[in-house]
C-alpha cells in the first residue's frame, strides 16, 4: 500500500502535518498539493485545533515543485500548478502554524516557509532559492516576501546566485526564529504549538490577522488599523477581566 504524501496527526489541541515523500525530498507533487490545501481547510473549520505544525519527512523539507511529474505532463508549470497554490492556502489560514524546518526548503518549499507564522530550524536545515537555476519565476511570492524578511540586498544575494542560506545564517538574518539540535526540532514547535494553543484561540486567530494585515501596509496605516481594532475589541473587556488575566499569566510565569 502506497504511503500518503501528507501525514496528519493531532495531539490535543495541535495538528501535526508532515510532507511525506523522503525519497523525493519531499517534492510537492499533485496529489500532495490537494491534500495540503484539503488539510488546511478541514482544520480551519476544526474548533479543536488551535494551532499546527508543518514538518517534513527524512533530510529534506521539501525540494519545492515536482518537476519530473510537470515534465512528464508534457503541459506548462502554469497549467500544472495554477489552481493548486499552497502559499494562498496558508495565507488563508486563521490559526498559527509553526514551520519546523528539518532539512532542505528549496525553491517552493522555500516559498512555503516564508509564508508560515514561525520558523524553527534544525541544524541540518538549508534554504535554496533556485529559480533561476531551474529557469521558473516565482509565483508563490519568494520575489516579494524575501526581502521583506532579510532585507533586499540579502534577498538578491540568495536569489541571484542560489547559494545555500544555511540555519544558523537564517536565524542571524532574521528568516528562522532559533535553530534547534535536530532531535529535539519537533518536540520544541510541538510546545510552542502547544503554548500558543493555550491562549483564547479568538484572541489569537485577532492577532495574527492584525499582525499579518498590518506588515503589509505602512506604519501609519498599520498603526491606525491596531487602533481601529483596539478601539472595537477593548471597549468590551473589563477591568476585572484584565486583573484575572494579569494573576493568572504571573502564576503561569511563576510555576513555569
Amino acid at each position: 500500500m502506497t504511503a500518503p504524501p501528507l501525514l496528519v496527526e493531532r495531539r490535543g489541541p495541535v495538528a501535526l502535518l508532515t510532507f511525506n515523500r523522503p525519497g523525493k525530498l519531499n517534492a510537492l507533487s499533485s496529489e500532495l498539493r490537494r491534500s495540503f490545501i484539503s488539510a488546511l481547510h478541514g482544520l480551519a473549520d476544526d474548533d479543536d485545533i488551535r494551532a499546527v505544525v508543518l514538518t517534513g519527512a527524512g533530510r529534506a523539507f521539501s525540494a519545492g515543485l515536482d518537476l519530473a511529474e510537470i515534465a512528464a505532463s508534457g503541459t506548462s508549470v502554469e497549467d500544472n500548478v495554477g489552481d493548486q497554490n499552497m502559499v494562498d492556502a496558508i495565507a488563508a489560514f486563521p490559526k498559527p502554524i509553526i514551520g519546523a524546518i528539518n532539512g532542505l526548503a528549496i525553491t517552493g518549499g522555500f516559498e512555503i516557509a516564508l509564508a508560515l507564522d514561525i520558523l524553527l530550524v534544525s541544524e541540518e536545515a538549508s534554504f535554496i532559492d533556485s529559480h533561476v537555476r531551474v529557469g521558473i519565476t516565482p509565483g508563490w511570492g519568494l520575489s516579494q516576501r524575501l526581502a521583506r524578511a532579510i532585507g533586499l540586498s540579502r534577498a538578491n544575494e540568495l536569489s541571484l546566485s542560489a547559494r545555500p542560506l544555511g540555519a544558523h545564517e537564517a536565524v542571524e538574518w532574521g528568516l528562522a526564529n532559533r535553530v534547534c539540535p535536530a532531535a529535539e526540532l519537533l518536540q520544541e514547535a510541538l510546545a510552542l504549538a502547544d503554548q500558543i494553543a493555550g491562549h483564547d484561540p479568538g484572541g489569537v486567530r485577532a492577532m495574527k490577522a492584525l499582525i499579518a494585515k498590518g506588515y503589509a501596509l505602512s506604519l501609519a496605516e498599520g498603526l491606525r488599523r491596531e487602533d481601529e481594532a483596539a478601539r472595537a475589541s477593548n471597549t468590551g473587556v473589563s477591568a476585572q477581566s484584565v486583573a484575572s488575566g494579569f494573576s493568572r499569566a504571573r502564576t503561569e510565569q511563576g510555576n513555569a
